[in-house]
């Protein structure tokens, strides 16, 4: 479903993202057959744990005819620009969510799983937004608590902040939310001041951030915060897209610090769920992902590859790819970057003392 399927020509999500990553943890002997198990395709019925019946109906029926009238695009904000129609847009994120919910099923007793089609956590319950048809994240938070988790900690690293899942779980004490995105980027929510009623320690910052600064959220901000609240469940949604490369933000990571967070919330709690998420660069995203299932199973990631995952990466392609954001040669030859590092700004130490001061629910 992901290798085949496309928002459109010209769309930021037509690039190959799940498929290359994959693909990549294939070629570096990491994936066996045993560790890999197909995404269902969610029900309706199953989507409606969170979203709304009539808006599941005009997901299909778009599907079906490749077009909406107008009433319809303004009511469920699907056939526009960001939230095209195109021929899998039911069945490709049914498929996700579907994923997500079978997550939740999964880690009833305990264990990790890595999700990388999940992390779609702009959608709202009756309208597609942000190329979120759907919200995986919440109906997989759901999901765990039909399984009989209660307390569950969502980390969201995407550049954009997570405002359909804030949305879902504001003011719910048993979930806490931590977000790291960039400040004045769409869709402009998350201030440092919103709390979401108490459960939610939202963190702007400026583009620029570098690994460093990264590193000191982590240890100052997301570690001490989740470990204090206790949960039953962790979720990491590890977007791509805060990386240097990537064409829809300003930020200046490398992939070696989604990795550290990766790696640092493991054991924490009981059950772990690694989401996918933003990521515009079919090179950045592939091999920040692809580094994240060798970290989850204690891979070091290495700088040179085997030729069959060099092969991988030179048979990408970006069509239309942005002249401010170009392909640098290691990126088909490497899977690691080389660290980003630099000065920790005031207003980074700022603004996480700020929301350490807090209570955790």
């Amino acid at each position: 479903m992901f290798r085949a399927s496309t928002y459109g020509a010209w769309h930021p999500l037509r690039i190959p993202r799940v498929s290359t990553a994959t693909d990549l943890s294939r070629a570096m002997g990491w994936l066996g057959p045993d560790q890999y198990r197909n995404c269902p395709r969610a029900k309706p019925a199953a989507l409606t744990l969170w979203h709304d019946p009539d808006y599941i109906a005009a997901l299909q029926a778009a599907e079906a005819a490749l077009e909406v009238d107008t009433e319809t695009r303004t009511r469920f904000n699907i056939g526009t620009h960001s939230n095209p129609v195109f021929p899998e847009m039911y069945r490709r994120p049914a498929t996700g969510a579907g994923g997500s919910l079978l997550a939740g099923e999964l880690l009833a007793h305990g264990g990790v799983i890595y999700h990388p089609a999940g992390g779609t956590h702009h959608g709202m319950p009756d309208r597609a937004n942000g190329f979120c048809y759907l919200n995986d994240p919440v109906l997989g938070m759901l999901s765990l608590r039909r399984s009989g988790v209660r307390r569950i900690a969502y980390i969201d690293i995407d550049a954009h902040h997570c405002d359909g899942v804030e949305h879902g779980f504001a003011g719910d004490m048993e979930a806490l939310l931590v977000s790291v995105h960039e400040a004045r980027r769409w869709p402009f929510t998350g201030a440092l001041g919103d709390d979401g009623g108490g459960n939610c320690f939202n963190l702007p910052v400026a583009r620029g951030l570098n690994d460093d600064e990264m590193a000191y959220i982590r240890d100052h901000l997301i570690l001490p915060v989740v470990t204090a609240f206790r949960p039953d469940a962790v979720i990491l949604q590890c977007g791509a897209d805060a990386v240097e490369e990537d064409p829809l933000s300003r930020l200046s990571l490398s992939n070696n610090a989604h990795w550290a967070i990766v790696r640092a919330l493991m054991g924490i709690a009981p059950r772990y769920l690694v989401l996918g998420g933003g990521g515009y660069n079919p090179w950045s995203v592939g091999r920040l992902w692809a580094g994240v299932w060798g970290t989850l199973n204690g891979y070091e990631v290495p700088i040179d590859i085997p030729d069959a995952a060099r092969d991988v990466l030179g048979a990408l392609t970006w069509a239309g790819s942005p002249k401010s954001r170009p392909v640098l040669p290691h990126m088909k030859t490497t899977l690691r970057d080389l660290p980003r590092n630099g000065a920790i700004r005031d207003d980074i130490r700022r603004d996480v003392a700020t929301l350490r001061a807090r209570d955790v629910p």
